[in-house]
């Protein structure tokens, strides 16, 4: 009878590491997560999808109560604590160590005052308590293995020191250093190529298979890359509008998706929308041989430095005609940024030309040089740091008019505006909010309205979809092609997505270490690519 008993036991199973029982958050009168009721087992990885807006990083935030002037009920536990009960004591205890958090925006988490090695070796001293040289040594090794060249000289840079996908890894690294039994990952890979987004992915598969650690770190990864929940995820739990509508394991909600809305959602791929260019069609930005340098310190003796100089981008030269899209692609810190935004006029070049209209940029003066900037305009890869956080989103998007359309009376410039939200997916209601209020894809979009609403000639969109879900993706993707076509602009695309690159640009330059290894026609560099490096990324976009 023993034995039965203990046979009956073995079967049992574990109780969920995470268990969300009837969540519900308020702000106000505004329910952001209502009735959701989740579980996680140890070592599960479960992702949470929907668009933005939807309440996924609400619910992670709830989980971990960040949540300011939130009224939260239902029930949260973690291995069996209640943490709507927990004291702020015995939470800070399980942030950073229990539970840790990757944030979608790494430049607004990360502390711009210390290093990002200072940053990772404090959770390890907190939670760990080795020595400051010990945790360095790990922060070292964290940065090296979230895929950061020169971990050794990255570790004493500043997050503004970091593009975007660097500042995204140094983030994951700090999640990462305690070993946490659960982790919430919001976005991880959005600002990361498709080459160290596999990296990251077999990563923290990597670390859930750890024996030694023997936590069986659990994750939730919320994110909006469909095909990173296909090849990462076991489960998936889709929310619309703050309800829980379907979940189950990938497999079967990819293969048969029984909500509608999963169903749109699963449908939403980019579609190539593009038409060609005429052979007429004039030059309206063109490079040539444009090479950046930026000045660095190298160490010297007696406590004095050295001058000394990094070449950031090298000898590039790129066109962009009416009507035209270029894309450029290539993985962090390769030079794609820097030459974006010395082609605006905003970054210093060390050599070649850089021409508007067939016209050096250097010659533009006074009126002509406010004309040039509103007819060349940049949507930027941080949506939450390019936004004033002391401005409505009615005087953001209307700060271009009021500056170069003085002419505008106010009920016409609050006209356009409201015009050019709609095309984004938002309405007029948004007027008299703040950024902080949104998501990160809602502040994405009113990012491209802002530059849209002057109607420029030229557009340099920096990871413009970067932050947005699969269905609003598709719909701004579309209403670029639409703006393009009406206004036969010219477009610099720059991203890490494969897919969005093939369904917008009619040529691509690809670069790697600041320089172009190869450029051309969009259909002949996918199908018959000639550098290694390009192969390198078609191979990865298709089999992260």
């Amino acid at each position: 009878m023993s034995a039965t008993v203990q046979n009956h036991a073995s079967q049992v199973p574990a109780p969920p590491l995470l268990e969300l029982d009837h969540l519900q958050v308020r702000f106000g009168e505004t329910v952001a997560v209502n009735d959701v009721t989740l579980a996680i087992q140890r070592g599960e990885r479960v992702a949470l999808v929907g668009e933005s807006g939807s309440g996924k990083s609400v619910t992670a935030l709830s989980i971990l109560r960040l949540l300011n002037d939130a009224q939260v009920s239902g029930s949260i536990r973690f291995d069996g604590k209640d943490l709507l009960a927990s004291s702020e004591r015995e939470m800070r205890g399980l942030r950073g160590s229990d539970i840790a958090m990757i944030f979608q925006e790494p430049m607004t988490a990360l502390n711009p005052l210390y290093t990002v090695g200072d940053q990772i070796a404090e959770t390890i001293v907190v939670h760990d308590g080795v020595t400051a040289n010990e945790a360095r040594k790990r922060a070292v090794a964290l940065l090296a293995r979230t895929g950061i060249a020169e971990p050794g000289k990255r570790v004493n840079s500043y997050p503004h020191q970091l593009s975007g996908g660097q500042r995204q890894r140094a983030m994951i690294a700090m999640a990462l250093a305690c070993r946490p039994r659960l982790l919430l990952a919001d976005e991880p890979t959005t600002a990361l190529d498709v080459t160290i987004r596999a990296q990251i992915v077999e990563l923290l598969l990597e670390l859930q298979r750890d024996e030694a650690s023997k936590r069986g770190m659990a994750v939730l990864l919320i994110t909006h890359d469909l095909n990173l929940v296909r090849h990462f995820a076991q489960r998936i739990a889709v929310m619309e509008r703050g309800v829980l509508v379907e979940s189950g394991p990938v497999e079967r909600v990819f293969e048969a998706p029984q909500h509608p809305y999963t169903q749109r959602l699963l449908a939403s791929r980019p579609q190539r929308t593009v038409v060609p260019v005429l052979p007429i069609s004039p030059v309206l930005l063109e490079a040539r041989e444009v090479s950046v340098d930026f000045r660095t310190k190298l160490p010297g003796f007696r406590g004095w430095f050295r001058s000394g100089r990094f070449r950031a981008v090298a000898q590039a030269d790129v066109s962009v005609r009416q009507g035209e899209t270029l894309g450029i692609v290539g993985e962090s810190g390769s030079g794609k940024s820097t030459l974006a935004m010395a082609l605006l006029g905003l970054q210093r070049t060390a050599h070649g030309e850089i021409e508007f209209q067939g016209r050096p940029l250097g010659t533009y003066r006074g009126a002509e040089q406010t004309a040039l900037r509103s007819n060349m305009q940049v949507v930027f890869q941080d949506p939450f740091s390019s936004l004033s956080p002391r401005q409505t989103i009615e005087r953001i998007v209307g700060e271009g008019l009021a500056l170069h359309r003085p002419q505008m009376t106010s009920q016409a410039r609050r006209d356009k505006v409201i015009s050019v939200l709609r095309e984004v997916g938002l309405d007029r209601t948004v007027l008299y909010r703040y950024p902080h209020e949104f998501s990160g894809g809602q502040r994405q979009r009113i990012a491209i309205a802002r530059a849209l609403v002057l109607e420029p000639r030229v557009l340099i969109l920096d990871e413009p979809t970067s932050a947005l879900d699969v269905s609003i993706q598709q719909q701004v993707l579309k209403l670029l092609a639409g703006l393009q076509q009406k206004y036969n602009l010219g477009f610099v695309f720059i991203s890490h997505d494969l897919a969005v690159i093939g369904a917008m640009a009619h040529r691509v330059a690809v670069m790697q270490n600041g320089c172009i290894v190869e450029s051309g026609e969009i259909e002949k560099i996918f199908a018959n690519p000639s550098h290694p490096y390009t192969r390198k990324l078609l191979k990865a976009a298709l089999d992260p």
